[in-house]
């Protein structure tokens, strides 16, 4: 099975410093399972497509992830780690 190459944009960089140490092992296990399985992950919290290769899960309560998929590409780019409140979905 060929890994999948994910990015985490810039931009989020320094949402991810702000995040309790919890969520941010949720997301690192998020980014490890998309590497390896894909941009599908539905046992992770409140998980769903959020549109045309986009997805979103949910790290805590207030905490969120979205992330795109490129086709035939192997290719994931993160573009939002934040509040679930200003999440662009």
């Amino acid at each position: 099975m060929r890994k999948y190459t994910v990015r985490v944009l810039k931009k989020c960089e320094k949402k991810i410093n702000q995040l309790p140490e919890k969520d941010i092992n949720t997301l690192v296990m998020l980014l490890e399972d998309i590497e390896q399985y894909g941009p599908v992950q539905p046992k992770y919290q409140n998980f769903s497509k959020i549109g045309k290769n986009k997805y979103h899960c949910h790290l805590s309560y207030h905490w969120v992830a979205c992330w795109q998929e490129f086709e035939n590409e192997f290719y994931v780019e993160v573009y939002y780690v934040g509040s679930r409140e200003n999440a662009p979905y």
